[in-house]
């Protein structure tokens, strides 16, 4: 008894399939077979790969998103806190300059008695004066005393008290110092001790 060459399916053992082209039938062993595309897995392993270390990656960038940030604000912290000790030094300056300039003035005002005897011995001709005024005077004018010389210019409240008062000689003139009857003194550039005047107008 001879083998059947069909098998189960009633299709030939033989029979490969058909020809595309001439439309006639392919032995078995002509058959194309496609092997399969990835028999052991690794491109799918290859692909996990590739997202596991995307994913790690853009975890690393996120961590490195959120310490810059962290950084940033302790930077702005640090120059705020760095402003601030600017600020509160120049303002600490400020203040005890300000306390030494006070001490030293009220020192200074106590010697313009002193000053107002030399300059009044001086005028009158008292021998011997001058050069102890102008050693005092030159002592003071180093650490800030300044004479006020306000003769013949206009009358300045801020500079003056105006103890006698003189008719002006022309209408519309403005008020002027006629004479000065006490020097008065600026320390640092301040009014220490305003002078006492005679104006005119």
């Amino acid at each position: 008894m001879s083998a059947d060459p069909t098998d189960a399916s009633g299709r030939s053992r033989d029979d490969g399939g058909t020809d595309p082209l001439t439309g006639t039938s392919l032995p078995v062993d002509d058959a194309i077979s496609v092997p399969p595309t990835d028999p052991d897995g690794t491109e799918a392993m290859m692909s996990a790969d590739v997202e596991d270390s995307l994913a790690e990656f853009e975890a690393e960038l996120s961590e490195l998103d959120a310490i810059s940030a962290e950084r940033d604000q302790f930077k702005d912290i640090a120059l705020r806190l760095q402003a601030d000790f600017d600020n509160y030094r120049k303002r600490v300056a400020v203040q005890q300059q300000s306390e030494i300039d006070r001490a030293t003035g009220k020192i200074a005002e106590t010697l313009l008695p002193v000053l107002d005897a030399c300059e009044a011995a001086f005028a009158h001709g008292a021998d011997g004066v001058e050069p102890i005024w102008s050693a005092l005077m030159g002592v003071l004018q180093k650490q800030g005393l300044e004479a006020l010389d306000l003769q013949g210019k206009p009358f300045d409240p801020a500079l003056a008290d105006a103890v006698v008062h003189e008719p002006a000689d022309d209408a519309g003139n403005e008020t002027t110092v006629s004479e000065v009857l006490r020097t008065g003194y600026l320390w640092k550039g301040k009014t220490l001790r305003p002078a006492m005047v005679k104006v005119r107008g």
